[in-house]
């Protein structure tokens, strides 16, 4: 056997951030869409029902999404920053988000 030939030429290279693959986007330091990180996160490619359950509610499928997701950091700095107060953000429910901030006064 003399190998595995392939008819794809070496140089050739698809760009997954022109493609638009989720979770790939160009950082740009001068970027001035201070949302931009949502067009990456998982939350939304998925149910927000589960993001967002009623009172007594399990989180328990949302906070395995976020755990995977690249732009978990983003999400809850920006939860934190902007006081949201239902949901789940960067895989904390309101109450984590709570004691998250006292602890941090």
């Amino acid at each position: 056997m003399t190998g595995y030939r392939s008819d794809v030429p070496e140089n050739w290279f698809v760009d997954p951030v022109n493609l638009g693959v989720p979770g790939v986007r160009k950082v740009e330091a001068d970027d001035d869409n201070a949302l931009a990180w949502q067009t990456d996160a998982l939350c939304s490619q998925t149910d927000p029902e589960a993001f967002f359950p009623e009172k007594g509610g399990s989180t328990r499928d949302a906070k395995r999404i976020c755990t995977s997701c690249d732009v978990r950091g983003e999400c809850l700095e920006y939860a934190l920053n902007n006081d949201e107060r239902f949901g789940i953000w960067g895989g904390l429910s309101e109450r984590e988000r709570r004691k998250l901030k006292r602890r941090a006064s």
